[in-house]
């Protein structure tokens, strides 16, 4: 039951793959050979994927036209809550990181969390 291996290649993680697929389908009871089978696989599986096929985590500014697209906001939405149309514009434009009292801003009257606003180094101007 537990023909379970390190998962070094391309090869052995489709073959994990392979292996968890029908838990999945069948969800194994809790304290079973079965249960303990599926989360030592998922465990490699996911080692092996944040190692070999890590996804980058977004820019602020890709959090942020995401964010606007997904919610119909435009560059004058953006304006209204950092205060100045230029400094929208500067940061849309990829040409200005964003302020702490931006981040704030946005986080306050959009509820995305600040951390994801943030990227190093941060502008602690007060803007």
């Amino acid at each position: 039951m537990m023909d379970i291996r390190p998962i070094r290649t391309d090869a052995d993680y489709e073959w994990a793959l392979k292996e968890i697929e029908p838990y999945f389908d069948h969800e194994p009871a809790r304290g079973t050979p079965e249960a303990d089978r599926f989360d030592v696989l998922a465990t490699l599986i996911g080692a092996y994927e944040e190692r070999v096929h890590r996804i980058p985590a977004p820019s602020p500014l890709e959090v942020l036209r995401f964010h606007m697209d997904q919610n119909g906001l435009t560059q004058a939405d953006l304006a209204h809550v950092i205060g100045s149309r230029s400094r929208a514009s500067e940061v849309m434009g990829g040409h200005r990181s964003l302020s702490l009292a931006m981040i704030a801003a946005i986080r306050d009257a959009w509820k995305i969390p600040a951390d994801l606003l943030m990227s190093a180094p941060v502008d602690v101007a007060t803007e």
